[in-house]
């Protein structure tokens, strides 16, 4: 039997180093308030079973009418926090009743949280009581004394710098926070330093991540929608594409490429799977002929369970230089064309409660001279999948940008002829990868497909 596992979200603070009005956890950045971005990994994460947030009681309320209009599945307990973080904890943990649970105990302003990091952490707890994540320090640190003299300076390879969630074995962060009771004006800011202070066993630390920041102060707010701008994450090679089997796929741009292996790939594993491009008349650009096509499928295999776009044209030259007709071409191929698919495919993923796989490409992130049109192209579909992701929420359709490194397709061996075979991804590759971003639980998001990473874990 396994040990049920408990996030445990601490949202009880009041924000005054932000120096708003408002508590930072309820701040909105990209569309939502950090606490809904922060409650969404945790919800998502398939090894979470249930999720307890401790809230200032002035703010319950509030939460409780955030919370009505999300759709999270997991939340069970909002707890009335103490004035500082340890009883805020306490109070977190004491909600837990089995003694053999493990609880994550996590940063509600810490909304870049990877599922890689939950499942390191609830795998070292096998072997572990407490588990911490921190990342290596960069800086030197220094120790003053009350005259703020430098009195030390630590070694920076033996220090990290902390982060969370941290775990625990339930019954050990228990008594912990019961030995600390007995210490009327101990004070600590994090509970691994409990079980460190009454030696209740190891602490395993996981290598956390820079982007695992804590809004705390006005200056990281900017920083935070940044990181959302191009936050992404890689495929948990747990996902099974057997899961694929009898579920309903549409691939536009399937003649070649990535889109071709997509729909190979998926017929292999028992979907059944629809093609179209040019070489069928359906041209993404042109709404009416999706429509048809995706009418087609629909009336066909009485459903839609999934939808790629693969489409794309990639043209060169100096903007100035280049001919108009083809500008248009491919903006309305690369750009038009997706929002088509979305448009008119939404009607049948919101009965399925499908998925739909966008592409992207590395030059979204800097526009790259000479490919100026498709670079801010690709840029905009990123874009278009931020805004979807939360236009469609309440739909529980998902939509994630699929950015692959560079591939061996006919497109780029058009554009830059023979390069070394070992420097890009088979399209196989890509498509394995984007056949199980249809099949996860998260949206909005970029996936990265890297020929080195091989899929190691969102």
């Amino acid at each position: 039997m396994k040990n049920k596992i408990y996030a445990v979200i601490l949202a009880a603070g009041t924000g005054e180093r932000m120096g708003f009005t408002t508590p930072k956890q309820f701040l909105k950045i990209a569309g939502r308030t950090i606490i809904e971005h922060t409650l969404e990994v945790f919800d998502t994460h398939p090894r979470i079973d249930e999720i307890f947030v401790v809230i200032n009681e002035k703010d319950r309320t509030y939460l409780e009418e955030l919370l009505l209009k999300s759709n999270f599945y997991k939340i069970t307990k909002i707890l009335n926090g103490g004035k500082t973080r340890q009883e805020s904890s306490y109070v977190g943990i004491n909600a837990v009743r089995e003694d053999d649970a493990y609880i994550l105990l996590h940063d509600s302003v810490r909304p870049f949280l990877s599922h890689r990091v939950i499942n390191e952490v609830i795998d070292n707890l096998e072997k572990y009581p407490a588990v911490d994540v921190a990342i290596p320090s960069t800086d030197t640190i220094i120790r003053v004394d009350e005259e703020n003299l430098i009195s030390d300076v630590p070694k920076r390879a033996e220090l990290r710098r902390g982060q969370t969630p941290q775990g625990f074995w339930a019954k050990t962060i228990k008594k912990a926070h019961e030995l600390s009771l007995e210490e009327r004006r101990l004070e600590v800011t994090d509970d691994c330093s409990l079980i460190l202070r009454y030696n209740l066993g190891g602490i395993y630390v996981v290598e956390g991540e820079e982007k695992n920041i804590k809004i705390t102060h006005p200056e990281d707010l900017f920083l935070a929608d940044k990181i959302f701008q191009i936050n992404t994450v890689r495929i948990d090679n747990g996902i099974e594409l057997e899961n694929l089997k009898d579920k309903v796929l549409v691939v536009f741009g399937a003649s070649k490429g990535i889109g071709k292996s997509i729909l190979k790939l998926a017929r292999q594993h028992g979907a059944r799977a629809f093609g179209f491009s040019r070489k069928n008349e359906v041209a993404v650009q042109n709404m009416e002929s999706v429509r048809n096509a995706l009418k087609n499928v629909y009336y066909s295999a009485g459903r839609i369970d999934f939808i790629a776009n693969t489409a794309g044209v990639l043209g060169s030259g100096k903007l100035i230089h280049r001919d108009l007709a083809e500008l248009h071409e491919e903006i309305e191929v690369n750009y038009l064309g997706s929002i088509n698919v979305v448009k008119a495919g939404l009607e049948y993923l919101d009965k399925s409660k499908g998925s739909i796989a966008l592409f992207t490409s590395s030059s979204y992130t800097r526009g790259r001279a000479l490919y100026t049109v498709y670079s801010s192209t690709k840029a905009a579909i990123v874009n278009l999948v931020q805004g979807m992701a939360e236009e469609i929420r309440s739909m529980d359709v998902r939509i994630n940008a699929i950015n692959p490194e560079r591939t061996a397709t006919p497109m780029r061996l058009e554009n830059f002829g023979v390069e070394p075979p070992e420097t890009l991804l088979d399209p196989d590759e890509v498509a394995e990868a984007t056949l199980k971003t249809m099949l996860s639980s998260f949206t909005g998001m970029v996936v990265d497909v890297r020929r080195e990473s091989r899929f190691p874990g969102v």
